[in-house]
């Protein structure tokens, strides 16, 4: 297992990596850059020699550029460095330009092409983007996708494009100038808009303007919140940095995992392209197969292809059942029914349909109605989401008798609470709290909190960042909320103080202007490089909670190959040493890393019942297409 500490961060020096040339120069030759280009053929050997070229050169009287030199007066100039060697031993920076220059420029040719030239600047205002070009190396289009990470102590920015990069700067001056129009030209591509305050006003809205200027922003409620987590029953054991993760157990799945319906009673479940493996619950993970319920193709999630590959399980009835929802259309969320398995019989008792006002419907995603929902043994209600629809089913019918699977046509779900909206809102995920109130995601970026007694109007909307939001999750007690972006995770504290000075949330409340602004959890930019193609973040969720005064301490997420933790406590520190010399909103890098040999499909701790009296978490449950692992929080031996 990984962590987040690697040579990625360390101070740059020359004398550094020119001895790191001269003791490994052949690996060093050897190494192909971005334009395929060894760094030996772009550093002249003889300084001499190079000199007689130019002079020769420059009797000709050909069109012919001065090398820049240390004292050149270059416009923007920074070293380039490029890190090899991954996260192997050998790993190391080099330089890859003693000295250059970085420029803006707008750019309607995709990343990787040709390096810009005047007509990039005569692009079509409406088609173009701005562009980061350094040198003759680097050419990236400005964007969350860059993941650039400042390092104001060291006037330093490392950044991804084809490879991992690092800009270190003459003086924090040129840092800062560099900064703040990175910034300029990441909103105005993010929004299409010059990044004006009159634009940023209009993007965030007057309430959330904080989330533009964090300088300016109320953080209050954060040291507000962690001084009541201290205070909470749940902290007497405090995390330790000692602390480490264990692999506990591995289980071979029957192939083709899709999810993971983690139980918070004795069991939990597989859920693979050819049915649903049981498995049992202990303190360490999760371990031992139990039956196995097979998707036969005349009834259930079988009986036709619409229906053939469930990709979401939900538990309900005391985790006795579980419903079983599949995409009409490959690579598409939406789903037209569900199935309803009961777990003891192993059997489909009920095939669902979605229908409003006499119309067939679809959703594109179910939850329970509340964060413990699935414990309730008399359970038959449930949230459902589309784009322009959230609303709750009832599986009883209008006398109140529970609908059975009919021979001649499917049962329909009742409407009973909801909302269509007329309105693109473009909804993607969603979750609910202990008491039931809902937060959802939006492809826009947009959150948007619901109370429990209305899903037409939301109590509080967060602008988000421009970022599509694909998952979401909030604490048992609905004062923090996790939203999954693929670049970044964003953590939100929805604890405001209302006039008559008591704490409430965004979920029953209209925050007003004390709004604090977010914080970002990302990957270094080495580490996600090394993720793999796919890189992008997917399912950030809390750890499990259902009891009130009891407090969610970690945050998993998974990117490829790598489920990444971070301690929920040291987020929420404003003093901790990942916030120093920061710019913008403040982004935390400290986390641990399990790497799989196969890309994840799911990261979910399992529910706090399962944590012991050693250990301060319960049990990290990893599943890949053939594997699920468990792992636990530790003292390091």
């Amino acid at each position: 297992m990984g962590t987040s500490q690697s040579r990625e961060d360390v101070e740059l020096s020359d004398s550094e990596s020119e001895a790191t040339r001269t003791e490994s120069e052949e690996e060093s030759e050897n190494y192909q850059d971005a334009h395929g280009q060894s760094s030996a053929e772009r550093m002249p050997k003889q300084e001499s020699a190079f000199d007689e070229v130019e002079e020769k050169l420059r009797a000709l009287k050909l069109k012919y550029v001065t090398p820049p030199t240390q004292n050149s007066n270059v416009k923007n100039p920074v070293k380039l460095y490029l890190h090899i060697g991954g996260n192997t031993p050998k790993a190391k920076w080099v330089i890859s330009e003693k000295l250059t220059y970085y420029d803006f420029v707008k750019s309607c040719i995709a990343e990787g092409g040709e390096s810009g030239t005047d007509e990039d600047e005569e692009a079509d205002a409406g088609e173009a983007w701005w562009v980061l070009k350094v040198g003759s190396k680097v050419r990236a289009r400005v964007g969350v996708e860059m993941q650039l990470k400042y390092l104001g102590e060291q006037s330093r920015v490392d950044f991804v494009a084809g490879g991992v990069w690092a800009m270190k700067f003459l003086n924090s001056e040129h840092y800062t100038i560099f900064v703040q129009k990175f910034q300029d030209c990441l909103f105005e591509n993010t929004y299409g808009c010059e990044a004006t305050e009159e634009n940023r006003v209009k993007v965030y809205g007057k309430d959330f303007i904080g989330w533009a200027n964090p300088d300016a922003a109320d953080d209050s409620m954060w040291e507000d919140a962690e001084d009541a987590f201290l205070q909470s029953p749940g902290s007497a054991t405090p995390i330790r940095p000692s602390q480490d993760l264990r692999e506990e157990f591995e289980e071979d799945g029957n192939g083709g995992i899709q999810s993971l319906a983690l139980g918070a009673l004795d069991n939990s479940f597989l859920v693979s392209d050819s049915g649903i493996q049981v498995v049992k619950n202990f303190s360490h993970g999760i371990q031992g197969k139990g039956a196995f319920v097979n998707f036969d193709n005349r009834r259930g999630c079988g009986s036709g292809s619409v229906y053939s590959t469930p990709k979401k399980a939900l538990l309900m009835r005391a985790e006795t059942n579980m419903l079983l929802m599949s995409p009409m259309d490959e690579g598409k969320p939406h789903s037209r029914g569900l199935h309803q398995l009961d777990i003891e019989s192993g059997k489909i008792v009920s095939e669902w349909r979605f229908e409003k006002d006499g119309t067939d419907i679809t959703m594109r995603d179910i939850t329970n109605d509340s964060k413990g929902a699935q414990l309730d043994p008399s359970g038959s209600t449930f949230l459902g989401l589309d784009d322009n629809r959230l609303c709750r089913w009832d599986m009883r019918d209008r006398k109140g008798l529970v609908q059975k699977l009919a021979d001649s046509s499917t049962p329909v779900l009742n409407w009973t609470q909801g909302h269509q909206f007329s309105r693109g809102t473009n909804f993607q995920c969603f979750a609910t709290t202990g008491d039931g109130s809902i937060v959802v995601g939006s492809r826009d970026g947009k959150i948007r909190l619901y109370s429990i007694n209305s899903m037409r109007q939301a109590k509080t909307a967060f602008p988000g960042l421009g970022s599509s939001i694909t998952h979401v999750d909030v604490t048992f007690d609905g004062k923090w909320i996790l939203g999954t972006t693929d670049t970044y995770l964003i953590l939100i504290c929805t604890i405001f103080i209302d006039k008559d000075g008591k704490s409430k949330t965004g979920f029953n409340g209209r925050m007003g202007n004390r709004i604090a602004a977010p914080r970002l959890l990302k990957l270094t930019p080495l580490d996600s490089h090394l993720a793999g193609a796919s890189n992008a973040f997917r399912g950030g969720q809390f750890s499990w909670v259902t009891e009130n005064g009891k407090q969610e301490r970690h945050l998993v997420a998974t990117v490829g190959k790598f489920s990444v933790i971070w301690n929920f406590q040291q987020v929420k520190n404003g003093t901790h040493e990942c916030y120093r010399h920061q710019q913008g909103l403040k982004s935390c890098y400290c986390y641990k890393i399990v790497p799989k040999e196969e890309s994840i499909v799911e990261s979910r701790f399992m529910h706090d019942k399962f944590a012991v009296t050693e250990s301060p978490e319960a049990p990290l449950v990893i599943a890949t297409p053939l594997k699920v692992s468990s792992f636990s929080i530790s003292s390091k031996r």
